[in-house]
């Protein structure tokens, strides 16, 4: 995965400071490109800074419990074919 030089706050703070000013005008300041701020809108939407710090809380809960659903389905499958071994 690429890195970025900014973080998602920054980027969320661009974005607000783009929909005040032109965004060509934002993007020379902060030197990168329009599109790129246009994909940062299309990813970030009407987020403000505080919520991407939630939104990455609530993504990371959601794939710790992905794993949890995953490890329980996988103990249920072996607990089953046991049960159908001995039977």
């Amino acid at each position: 995965m690429k890195k970025t030089r900014f973080t998602e706050e920054q980027m969320v703070t661009i974005l607000r400071e783009a929909d005040e000013k032109s965004v060509p005008e934002v993007a020379k300041k902060h030197s990168i490109s329009a599109q790129t701020i246009y994909g940062w809108r299309k990813h970030f939407g009407a987020l403000e800074p505080a919520d991407v710090k939630r939104l990455r809380q609530l993504e990371h809960e959601n794939g710790r419990l992905k794993k949890l659903v995953a490890d329980l389905t996988l103990d249920i499958d072996v607990l089953k074919e046991v049960s159908r071994k001995k039977w």
